[in-house]
């Protein structure tokens, strides 16, 4: 037996059985939902992050991540089991690290992988033997193979498999999600070398209940491509429909409602006002731009995109049309926009796509209002917005009140009855509506009054 296959299995015991100091790079959506069920799993867990505020805020036992609550990082804090630091020099600390920076896209839709670079740069002057390093952050397929590997092994000297061991393990974060979170959400991991894996499940697997080893980095950074792939296409295919429906004239959400009655092969996804988060509407545009370069088109995502991106314009018409069915303009008109977060019960506005709708009506020339209360203020390529109490003066003196974002505690059937005119997207007032408005087919506009 090789001596490096002895000390691949002493590691592999340490990470599963010892007391391993975990480090977690960037300390957002993904980085401190980590840490802290790391802590709770009982092994010391150092953040780093280049935000000196989230830092401090950290180290005070403070969270400013609405599904970590303070109470939890206070707690770790207090017990010495967590603590942050922007010094990266205390990567040599750390016997493994887990990289969970942004991976936004450019303007012209290319992956921004310049987090990750400079991440890799903070482990590779640190890195020594017997570190595990595992990235997070969602990329392209051949992102830790072709980027992270050679950095840290011609930067150092020492070899993947046998010296450090690296991973790519795909962050499966659904905020606001009150049942799967961190720990019981599958985990999948795919290392460089069958040893990278064999160390990175032994100590995910302290604190995530269930680890699905794929067989290379490739497959498991393919694998969260899928998963929100999935997810944008069928969302591209409802939006669609919706768009066939109204021109038809047909209750898209009936129709919808009635095909997911079906036991099999069906299922259910919603239209909207289009897509946000950093995950659905970003990811599939990393595999998309991963195949430009192999002269291959991937043509369902392209679609996709361009339907859902072409949503926001179709909200702009049902206000621009229910305005116009009472005599008004929108230039002039006060819209009161509800929900400017990407989904329900969340504090979370990347890539929302209420954004685009605000721009859009402000370009019409709208008096813009919103109410969100998870949201307080928006700023945003010149919005400056704050969120405003949901009165009823504030739905009554509305010229048109706009359904972006359907948050659970919100009266709906309030919102319908003192607003004169409702555009609902996301069919959130279809129960509360008045008789006289249900025995109608149901569209966008709700509400109408001349």
């Amino acid at each position: 037996m090789p001596e490096h296959a002895d000390s691949v299995t002493a590691l592999e015991t340490r990470m599963r059985e010892g007391k391993p100091l975990f480090g977690v790079v960037g300390l957002g959506y993904v980085g401190l939902p980590l840490l802290v069920e790391i802590a709770e799993a009982g092994i010391d867990v150092l953040g780093f992050d280049v935000n000196d505020a989230v830092v401090e805020g950290v180290n005070a036992g403070r969270s400013h991540i609405q599904d970590v609550p303070a109470e939890a990082v206070a707690r770790w804090v207090g017990e010495g089991r967590v603590s942050a630091t922007s010094d990266m020099t205390r990567l040599a600390e750390c016997d493994a690290i887990s990289i969970c920076v942004p991976t936004p896209l450019s303007k012209t839709r290319d992956p921004d992988v310049s987090f990750i670079v400079a991440a890799a740069n903070a482990v590779k002057s640190t890195l020594r033997k017997g570190q595990l390093v595992v990235l997070e952050s969602t990329t392209y397929p051949g992102t830790t193979r072709e980027l992270l590997l050679p950095e840290l092994e011609e930067g150092t000297g020492l070899k993947v498999g046998e010296d450090f061991f690296l991973c790519f393990s795909p962050e499966r974060v659904d905020p606001g999600n009150p049942v799967w979170q961190t720990r019981n959400t599958p985990k999948v991991i795919g290392g460089i070398t069958e040893a990278c894996t064999r160390i990175g499940v032994a100590l995910y697997e302290r604190f995530i209940d269930t680890m699905v080893a794929v067989s290379s980095a490739e497959a498991a950074e393919l694998t969260k491509i899928l998963e929100n792939t999935f997810r944008a296409v069928n969302i591209g295919l409802v939006n669609e429909t919706a768009l066939i429906a109204d021109r038809l004239g047909v209750d898209v959400w009936e129709v919808i409602d009635a095909a997911a009655t079906k036991p099999f092969g069906f299922m259910k996804f919603t239209p909207g006002p289009g897509l946000g988060g950093h995950c659905i509407p970003v990811d599939p545009h990393y595999l998309a731009w991963r195949m430009k370069e192999l002269n291959y088109r991937t043509r369902f995502i392209e679609l996709a995109s361009e339907v859902n991106g072409e949503m926001p314009y179709f909200v702009l018409g049902k206000v621009r049309h229910a305005l116009n069915d009472v005599s008004k303009p929108v230039r002039g008109s006060r819209v009161v926009v509800l929900g400017v977060a990407y989904k329900r019960d969340i504090e979370d506005v990347r890539e929302s796509p209420a954004l685009d709708i605000l721009r859009l009506l402000r370009e019409d020339g709208a008096d813009l209002r919103y109410h969100d209360p998870f949201v307080s203020s928006l700023e945003h390529e010149g919005l400056d917005l704050r969120s405003e109490p949901l009165t009823d003066a504030l739905l009554a003196e509305a010229d048109a009140v706009l359904i972006v974002t359907d948050h659970t505690d919100i009266d709906y059937g309030r919102v319908v009855a003192q607003s004169r005119i409702v555009v609902d997207t996301r069919n959130v007032t279809g129960s509360v509506l008045p008789a006289a408005l249900r025995s109608q087919p149901q569209g966008w506009i709700v509400k109408c009054e001349e």
